[in-house]
């Protein structure tokens, strides 16, 4: 008797026998149960995920001698002929050998006679979206409006390519990518029904490698169930797949963690003396970073599959998360570009001394090494806090100023004429057209009942009886006697607070611009991928 492959002998029967894809069961069961089938149905997702195993079970199920139900008996010489391919009234069509309108009208010229053998006529069409565009529309009125005994099976992966007036027309069920574990478990019941030995990364090493695809996955285990003599080995399946032991990702992320470049090249020069795919195994690395973020976020959901999770843990505690991230963004990156380099290992060695290049610094060997320049050039979370301009801002309280390094310019005492008029509005506590009045004024002169302002003509808008009286009453309070406020319009001979505080504000913006210029890390960026600075989105820290 011929072998029959795996994708084939476990190909489900009924829809308990189906692995994941529980939206979709859920839904056909329950139709079927309360005598609610749809008669035209479209299945959709990646190849291999079940569209035409589902669509056999469910003719299989409206056709059954002994009930339409969602448990066909599989006994009855509908359900064998169904299982067997040739039951006469499932008629399954290959869309894409067929795309010509001819044959969609041939096809379709039968519709109207009752079925052969079973309960319905069912019509399964795979890869629907490969018709012309006079073939659907050659279909659409039969799909709109077919004979009560008529169902329509349609499969596709490419369900964009299909009109709208078909996909109105059909209950639409997207078939999912199914998990690596739920493969898994898949793999490890069949080889244990089938009595062959396999090791657990073997397995798992399988269902990544299906990505997502059941059907992909069952034709990779024959495959290496051939290559390993009828045993299931991680050292087979690598060989097989042309896949690394996950040692030397950990080897190699080990390097990273202690910033030793030395071992790093070291170990590149050990992973080419294997002729590996370089893409592989920066997509293994990064599989590894994730978990390592994973094991740093939440240790409880790391997992052992791969018999790593010790290895993982430590590299966890070895490596910041910050330096985690970026090494992942890095990879992401240089995984885009690597088909863009002269040779795949370049390309690699380039991504990982990019991870070594760009990783953080300590903040205080960065000052340290920056002593002694002429200008400070501290790395980017502390450029802007160390910019002179922001040290002390003339516009904070009395209160701030009494508990922060008094400046200079504020004065805590109210004696004369000479008094800072900045610090005075600040301790004036105003609000509104008030504040604005009396920070756009210059302080001209004061005796001992009297002020006097000057208040450029251009902000004469700002007067007002009951803004100047609110002014009034702030300054009595302030110097604890009674003020009589005079103001006059004139150009201020000197820099109103409102001056002072822009151009403070403008030196502060400079300093920060400055800052970010000459910054170490701005300037690596700049000659390693041409970038450039937008001024417009620095702000100095307050």
């Amino acid at each position: 008797m011929s072998y029959q492959v795996l994708a084939r002998k476990w190909r489900p029967r009924i829809f308990s026998e189906m692995v994941g894809q529980g939206h979709v069961l859920r839904a056909l069961i329950n139709a079927l149960d309360n005598d609610r089938v749809h008669h035209a149905f479209l299945f959709t997702g990646t190849r291999g995920v079940g569209k035409t195993t589902i669509a056999r079970i469910l003719a299989k199920s409206l056709n059954c001698e002994v009930a339409v139900s969602s448990q066909p008996c599989g006994q009855c010489s509908a359900c064998r002929e169904i299982d067997e391919g040739r039951f006469v009234d499932l008629i399954e069509v290959d869309a894409a050998s067929r795309t010509k309108v001819e044959d969609t009208r041939e096809l379709l010229e039968n519709v109207q006679y009752a079925p052969t053998r079973g309960r319905y006529k069912v019509y399964l069409i795979d890869e629907v979206h490969m018709l012309s565009t006079h073939s659907f529309n050659a279909l659409l009125k039969t799909l709109e409006e077919p004979p009560p005994h008529v169902k329509f099976l349609l499969a596709t992966t490419d369900p964009q390519r299909l009109p709208v007036t078909i996909l109105s027309r059909c209950l639409q069920f997207n078939l999912k990518r199914l998990p690596i574990d739920l493969i898994g478990k898949q793999i490890e019941h069949i080889l244990t029904q089938e009595g062959i030995e396999s090791e657990p990364p073997a397995r798992i090493a399988i269902a990544r490698a299906a990505d997502g695809s059941m059907r992909d996955a069952l034709s990779l285990l024959d495959q290496a169930i051939a290559y390993g003599g009828g045993k299931l080995r991680d050292v087979d399946v690598r060989a097989m797949l042309g896949t690394i032991e996950q040692d030397h990702v950990i080897t190699l992320l080990e390097a990273l963690a202690g910033n030793d470049a030395q071992a790093v090249m070291e170990r590149v020069q050990l992973l080419a003396e294997q002729v590996v795919d370089f893409a592989y195994v920066l997509a293994e690395l990064l599989s590894s970073l994730h978990r390592i973020a994973l094991a740093q976020a939440v240790p409880q959901a790391l997992d052992d599959e791969l018999g790593d999770s010790e290895a993982i843990a430590k590299l966890a505690k070895a490596m910041s998360p910050e330096d985690v991230q970026l090494y992942y963004q890095i990879g992401l990156m240089g995984r885009r570009d690597l088909s863009l380099v002269p040779d795949a290992r370049s390309g690699f060695e380039m991504v990982l001394l990019r991870m070594l290049a760009f990783r953080p610094v300590d903040s205080n060997v960065a000052a340290t090494a920056m002593q002694g320049k002429a200008v400070p050039a501290a790395p980017l979370p502390i450029a802007a806090k160390t910019t002179p301009a922001v040290v002390a801002s003339p516009l904070k309280s009395n209160t701030d100023a009494a508990s922060s390094t008094p400046a200079p310019t504020i004065i805590a005492t109210h004696r004369s004429a000479t008094d800072d008029w900045a610090a005075i509005v600040n301790a004036l506590k105003l609000t509104g057209i008030a504040r604005e009045l009396a920070a756009n004024a210059e302080l001209r002169q004061r005796s001992a009942d009297s002020v006097q302002l000057v208040l450029d003509p251009a902000h004469a808008y700002l007067r007002n009886p009951k803004v100047e009286e609110r002014l009034q009453q702030a300054l009595q309070d302030y110097y604890g006697a009674p003020v009589k406020l005079v103001i006059s319009q004139d150009k201020p001979a000197q820099e109103t607070p409102a001056l002072k505080q822009t151009r403070q504000q403008n030196e502060r913006q400079q300093a920060a611009v400055q800052a970010i210029e000459n910054d170490v890390n701005i300037k690596a960026l700049r000659e390693t991928f041409n970038a450039s600075v937008n001024p417009e989105t620095i702000q100095p820290i307050d």
